[in-house]
């Protein structure tokens, strides 16, 4: 058996040569463009993907946070915290690896600025909390370049998302 086989590879064409049971230069050229083409579009969609899903995460965590201070408040003396290490949150990073940002707005205290919209009207009347987004950069306006990929708290709760889409 193993004689026949061996045959049958030494066997030739009509022609007198050998068959080739290798791959052309031609066809590995073909098979990286296909490769290439497929992670030109591929990447891009997976990124989409993954910075939506870790801006729903930010946004689930603040509405977590929302949560826990409505608690602190119905609790204790019905005031807000200074900051959120009174909450157990101290530690809590955004999916980016940044500290959430939480204002104390009565009281002023906290990390961050009093945050405003595009006529510069102030977001929330009670306190503000925010993640600084991917680029891990805020200013106070959302108008600003760095505010756009913010995931904020407006309207003292009732929209929490992209500060682009607010």
């Amino acid at each position: 058996m193993w004689s026949a086989s061996r045959e049958r590879r030494a066997s030739t064409h009509a022609s007198g040569k050998r068959p080739s049971i290798g791959i052309t230069l031609i066809e590995v050229v073909m098979v990286a463009a296909i490769l290439g083409m497929l992670a030109a579009v591929g990447f891009p969609v997976y990124n989409h993907y993954r910075d939506r899903a870790r801006n729903g995460r930010a946004a689930a965590d603040i509405v977590v946070i929302q949560f826990d201070l409505r608690m602190y408040t119905s609790v204790g003396s019905g005031q807000f915290p200074d900051t959120l290490e009174a909450l157990g949150r101290g530690t809590l990073r955004d999916p980016w690896g940044n500290p959430y940002q939480y204002l104390n707005i009565s009281s002023g205290h906290g990390l961050g600025e009093v945050r405003k919209d595009r006529f510069l009207v102030p977001l929330n009347s009670d306190y503000d909390l925010y993640s600084m987004g991917r680029d891990g950069e805020s200013k106070p306006p959302l108008t600003a370049k760095q505010s756009r990929d913010d995931i904020i708290r407006a309207g003292n709760g009732a929209f929490i998302g992209l500060a682009a889409d607010f």
